[in-house]
């Protein structure tokens, strides 16, 4: 405990966020700064890509392909129901404070989701009926019905496992049990984690890791080659990859993620509110051009909110070709002026750029509004849904599901989806592909939004950086397994 005390305060919010001379450090290049550290009440994928696994674990996780495996719990059964969950929990477990890790702070952290978050996800665990206490290391979960979706949600930050001695100001500091405590952070321009010398697990590498964050992606790429920073975590301009290709000094990886790069229709605002309007504008949008403008065509077309990595994936890119002609006559002469409200990021205003001037061919009127992201546009476009349209990635893992609550910002209602998205769920692991097949065929029916691609893993490092994931499956930029090369 006193050593993670003297760690932290050693490491002022002002920090510097490099140290390309020190061996055990590495310092990694992103764009979207978070707001805070609490991503129990803030949305947004930035928080828990810092500090999920990192700094927080839960009881299980996915792998590099996406197979959900043991972490703070050792192993677990399923009751013939499907409704009860017995997990055995690691023995020696700490948190950052020096606080023993048991069944109690699993029953805190799951009850706690019920009662003290507040952002949407906190839904994933209204099926927990209750939680019980069997042992130090063994706790039950009963759910209130079978759930497919339970135990793979346990892996999102919604199964993050907290101390009751350690959530008091979680927006400016981070208990956990993970590999690497918060030391410290510069509001815009970095964080610092540091190795936690209490781990259970395999000491990290990487004793000392800085976060550096670019608002600008040429910054960002400047920053590596010119040795300011040792790994670029997500590349946003594809079309600078070349350059990194054709220079040996270092490692490019290329796999696939999560997230959608979505074209948002406030479905429950006119115009957007007629299914009409909405094929029209996805028949106007040449998708293929969307994505060699953002990814250099390094993308994957898809047609839904489902990636190749999910077990429903089917591919749906071609049900809307682009077709000017036809938006025009489902248009029927209407002239519509349209807000295209957008996170201030690389992807989003490129891709802007190219949706407004296609709509523009087929009458409709785009004013395009960068927003501060992500604090602005979390309040304004997903909190308060005051937009037409947005341009969004969606980096949570299967989140076709957030097609089923009305109150989410593209303000979708349609009972058919709710039933099948519930039938999928309580049903054997079958019917959850057959019935979540057909959601992403209805939802792309109705035009429910306009998937424009999926976005592409690009991670470029220097060549001593090993470890780095192939496919991100989750909302963690994972540490953990980071390594160095003789």
């Amino acid at each position: 405990m006193v050593a993670v005390a003297a760690l932290v305060a050693g490491c002022s919010a002002g920090s510097s966020a490099s140290a390309p001379n020190d061996p055990d450090a590495i310092s990694i290049g992103f764009t979207a700064e978070p707001a805070n550290l609490d991503f129990t009440h803030a949305d947004g994928a930035a928080i828990p890509q810092v500090l999920l696994t990192n700094v927080y674990e839960g009881l299980v996780k996915l792998d590099a392909t996406g197979k959900i495996v043991p972490l703070l719990a050792r192993s677990w059964t399923v009751s013939d129901d499907q409704r009860t969950y017995d997990f055995d929990l690691r023995p020696d477990v700490r948190f950052s404070n020096g606080q023993p890790f048991g069944a109690a702070d699993v029953k805190f952290s799951l009850d706690r989701v019920k009662s003290d978050w507040t952002i949407s996800l906190k839904s994933k665990m209204d099926v927990v009926d209750h939680v019980e206490v069997l042992a130090p290391d063994h706790v039950r979960v009963v759910l209130q019905r079978p759930s497919n979706n339970w135990l793979f949600d346990m892996t999102t930050r919604v199964g993050a496992m907290f101390s009751p001695s350690g959530v008091a100001d979680l927006a400016n500091t981070a208990v956990g049990t993970g590999p690497y405590v918060f030391a410290g952070r510069k509001r815009g321009d970095s964080i610092v984690l540091r190795a936690n010398p209490g781990y259970w697990g395999r000491e990290p590498v990487y004793t000392t890791v800085y976060l550096k964050y670019f608002k600008d992606p040429t910054a960002l790429n400047n920053a590596l080659l010119s040795n300011g920073i040792d790994v670029i975590s997500a590349v946003t301009t594809p079309d600078s990859i070349p350059q990194f290709e054709s220079d040996d000094r270092f490692t490019v990886v290329q796999g696939t993620t999560n997230s959608e790069v979505t074209l948002a229709f406030n479905n429950a605002k006119a115009p957007l509110n007629d299914k009409t309007v909405r094929q029209a504008l996805t028949y106007a949008i040449d998708r293929k051009a969307v994505m060699a403008t953002v990814a250099a065509n390094r993308g994957t077309l898809i047609g839904s909110m489902v990636p190749p990595t999910d077990p429903w994936y089917e591919d749906l890119s071609n049900v809307y070709p682009f077709d000017p002609a036809k938006a025009r006559a489902l248009l029927a002469g209407r002239h519509l002026s349209l807000r295209l409200r957008i996170p201030n990021l690389q992807y989003a205003l490129s891709a802007a750029q190219v949706v407004a001037s296609e709509l523009t061919d087929v009458g409709v009127s785009v004013r395009i509004e960068p927003l501060d992201f992500p604090a602005v546009w979390l309040k304004q476009v997903f909190t308060d849904h005051d937009f037409d349209m947005s341009i969004i990635q969606h980096v949570e893992a299967r989140d076709i599901v957030t097609f089923d609550s009305p109150k989410y910002y593209w303000g979708y209602d349609s009972p058919k989806v709710r039933q099948l998205i519930t039938q999928g769920d309580t049903g054997t692991p079958a019917d959850q592909v057959t019935a979540m097949k057909e959601v992403a065929r209805t939802l792309n029916a109705d035009a429910a939004a306009d998937w424009l691609f999926l976005f592409p893993n690009l991670v470029v490092a220097k060549r001593k950086v090993t470890g780095l994931v192939t496919n991100q499956v989750n909302e963690s930029f994972d540490l953990s397994g980071l390594g160095r090369a003789a």
